[in-house]
């Protein structure tokens, strides 16, 4: 299901940009973004064309503030190497054209034009039929967003200089495999704040909203522990929520599992308070335009969250260093 795995490590570091290559690690309900336009595959480091004077048009934005903007979604990467290419007025007053050359120094991928509109605030750009945050530190207002309202359980420092935000459906096959990574994430980086943030997908996982709820209440009455006991449980039996009656059985073994009484827990997971607290999460996720599952935010960077595990961590390093947090 990957499409193009020789860009695999730029569509990471720029998840939503990139998001045909984001689809192999996630579920996604929407449609996918144009791919960028790749060129012929190299044989040795790119050598991009000198760009022309005459397509630098625009006063807004420039080019420094692209390359830090380069630099803030692929730097994690040495390897990568990118030239802003052009910078463009359009007929429309305060959106500009930016066309980037990206490339790898090894060879080893695809070398592509990245063209993408800058909006008139200069705070966004628009690639295909996405928003994404753009400046040169296009994460800082999501990660507020996130410091402020991501108030689902978590393991690890109380702390939220480093706050690594997973958004996941307990009904999606992605999200099962994520959890392996989540798992080393907690053993390496133990002065992260590691949350999970309920993403049902109730459109294509008609019993994702009931596993939600279940697992809003069992850390309401039993804490982090107890819902991470919970959760675990919840992926494993996970090929039960396919129906109703399945989906009773596992939740309420998760729940004792967890050390609880499934029928207070089941009881629990009716009322109004838990219905609302699921649906604060799935707005926080779409607040943050997040369209697929499951999904990591760093600091208020979003990457897949079952991505290779050492491009993870070392996307997580970068932002650390960036956001001057001790990993």
């Amino acid at each position: 299901m990957i499409r193009n795995s020789a860009r695999l490590v730029a569509a990471i570091a720029l998840a939503l940009v990139f998001s045909p290559v984001y689809p192999a690690f996630a579920q996604d309900q929407t449609p996918t973004s144009p791919a960028p336009v790749p060129a012929p595959r190299a044989t040795s480091a790119p050598a991009f064309p000198a760009p022309d004077p005459a397509d630098f048009t625009a006063d807004t934005p420039s080019k420094d503030v692209v390359n830090a903007f380069m630099q803030a979604n692929l730097g994690f990467d040495a390897n990568a190497m990118w030239q802003v290419q052009a910078i463009q007025k359009t007929p429309i007053t305060g959106i500009s054209k930016v066309i980037v050359f990206v490339g790898d120094k090894t060879a080893k991928q695809q070398p592509y034009r990245f063209a993408f509109f800058t909006s008139p605030d200069q705070k966004h750009i628009i690639v295909g039929d996405r928003v994404v945050p753009f400046g040169t530190r296009p994460f800082a207002e999501y990660r507020a967003l996130l410091q402020q309202r991501a108030d689902g359980p978590f393991r690890g420092s109380p702390s939220k200089d480093l706050e690594l935000v997973e958004f996941a459906d307990f009904q999606c096959p992605h999200c099962k495999e994520a959890q392996a990574n989540m798992e080393k994430l907690v053993a390496d980086f133990p002065k992260a704040r590691i949350v999970f943030q309920n993403d049902p997908l109730a459109s294509i996982h008609p019993q994702s909203v009931t596993a939600a709820a279940y697992g809003v209440c069992v850390a309401k009455l039993a804490g982090s522990t107890a819902f991470f006991q919970f959760a675990a449980a919840v992926f494993e039996g996970q090929d039960g929520l396919a129906t109703a009656d399945g989906a009773t059985l596992t939740l309420n073994s998760a729940a004792t599992k967890a050390g609880l009484d499934p029928a207070k827990i089941s009881a629990c997971a009716t009322s109004p308070e838990t219905k609302a607290a699921v649906e604060s999460s799935v707005q926080l996720s779409k607040d943050l335009d997040i369209s697929s599952v499951p999904t990591l935010v760093i600091n208020g960077r979003q990457v897949p969250a079952n991505a290779p595990y050492e491009t993870l961590k070392q996307i997580i390093e970068f932002q650390a260093k960036m956001d001057n947090v001790t990993p």
